[in-house]
């Protein structure tokens, strides 16, 4: 994964406003419009944090519809990307678009610059919630857009929510599955948050849109992680990126929000594993070892331990404990328990059907934005 140097346009070249967004909470605090010399400054100061690593460096271009922008708009960003491409110091750049505004001379445009990835807002694949979202396109432009730009060469990614108004478990897994048909090069997913100075901030104060709770969007995109794993598709991302903007008081009026999003839909899957190896093994009530990749040891554990104390309360286990094997591939889980040994790799278990966590969930927030662990599953 390489390195990304965010430029934020700020919703320049969005036709219209979309329920769920402001741009200034999401994107931080950035100009509307981004001059030469402070261009060249940001790029910059990311450089000078990517030397540090050894992974490759891109642009992008993130936050609006790059393509539905002025052409002479388009070229000036373009052109000031393409100083940094030339002198060797990024490998490429990319951008963020709508997949209704791919035309013939932006397409001409990106290619012309040497545009190497096109993340296309997608959001769902279900035409009802599209138009509930006030998204302004349809499925099919998403599938005409993926399709224009691999028969390219570019590489494509495509950003997903779930908890769209109208969403629903089956309508969410149908976008996951149409999505799988597409083969993107790469997805991005987040569910959805209730931000403040929002069309959506105003449904949901009237009591007609009410956001997933964590349990559910943890679930949600579990389910779409396994699925996008197991066809090849790898997720770049899960949650929103924390700002500044988005972490001050009352940005967020309500909706699953962890600035480790991630990290709790990661555990959630070892947790599966775990007690799958114990039931399998019918270790409940004894000692029990787990050997994982060493990258691998945070993850299981969950944040503050979670999984650790909810496998020995669960399974009223004697002992626990956890060790990390150095040769030991990753996504796998190692177990022992008396005297024998047990082995499930990640990528051989298959995603559970979502459950009707939409109306059903227990304990949902409402108004408060939950940053706490998952609560013990049996």
């Amino acid at each position: 994964m390489p390195v990304i140097i965010p430029i934020f346009i700020m919703n320049r070249g969005c036709p219209n406003r979309c329920v769920y967004c402001n741009q200034c909470r999401t994107a931080g605090d950035y100009p509307g419009r981004m001059a030469r010399d402070a261009f060249r400054e940001e790029v910059h100061r990311w450089l000078n944090y990517a030397r540090r690593k050894s992974d490759p460096v891109e642009i992008a271009f993130y936050g609006g519809n790059f393509t539905g922008m002025d052409p002479g708009d388009q070229e000036e960003l373009l052109g000031m990307a393409c100083e940094f491409v030339d002198q060797g110091a990024v490998r490429g750049i990319r951008v963020s678009t709508r997949p209704d505004a791919l035309g013939e001379e932006a397409l001409a445009l990106l290619l012309r610059y040497g545009v190497g990835t096109v993340e296309v807002g997608a959001q769902s694949l279900d035409d009802d919630i599209l138009e509930r979202s006030l998204r302004g396109h349809t499925a099919a432009d998403v599938v005409r857009t993926v399709a224009v730009l691999k028969s390219h060469g570019i590489r494509t990614g495509l950003h997903l929510m779930v908890g769209l108004p109208g969403d629903s478990p089956e309508r969410f897994a149908f976008t996951v599955d149409r999505t799988v048909t597409l083969h993107p090069d790469m997805v991005r997913l987040h569910p959805t948050l209730v931000l403040q100075d929002t069309i959506l901030a105003q449904a949901y104060l009237r009591g007609e849109y009410r956001p997933l709770g964590m349990k559910g969007a943890v679930a949600a995109c579990k389910f779409a992680l396994m699925r996008f794993e197991r066809a090849g598709i790898p997720v770049i991302r899960m949650g929103l990126q924390t700002t500044g903007e988005l972490e001050k008081a009352g940005s967020i009026l309500a909706g699953p929000f962890h600035p480790a999003f991630r990290s709790l839909v990661e555990a959630s899957i070892f947790f599966d594993m775990a007690s799958f190896l114990i039931e399998e093994a019918s270790a409940g009530g004894g000692e029990v070892t787990f050997f994982l990749a060493p990258k691998d040891v945070s993850a299981f554990r969950g944040q503050r331990n979670a999984n650790v104390q909810c496998l020995r309360r669960a399974y009223a286990l004697a002992s626990l404990s956890i060790l990390a094997e150095p040769a030991q591939e990753r996504g796998s889980v190692v177990m022992t328990a008396d005297g024998r040994r047990w082995r499930l790799d990640r990528r051989a278990v298959r995603e559970r059907d979502i459950p009707a966590w939409w109306e059903k969930e227990e304990g949902r927030e409402e108004g408060n934005v939950s940053v706490s662990p998952l609560p013990c599953r049996r």
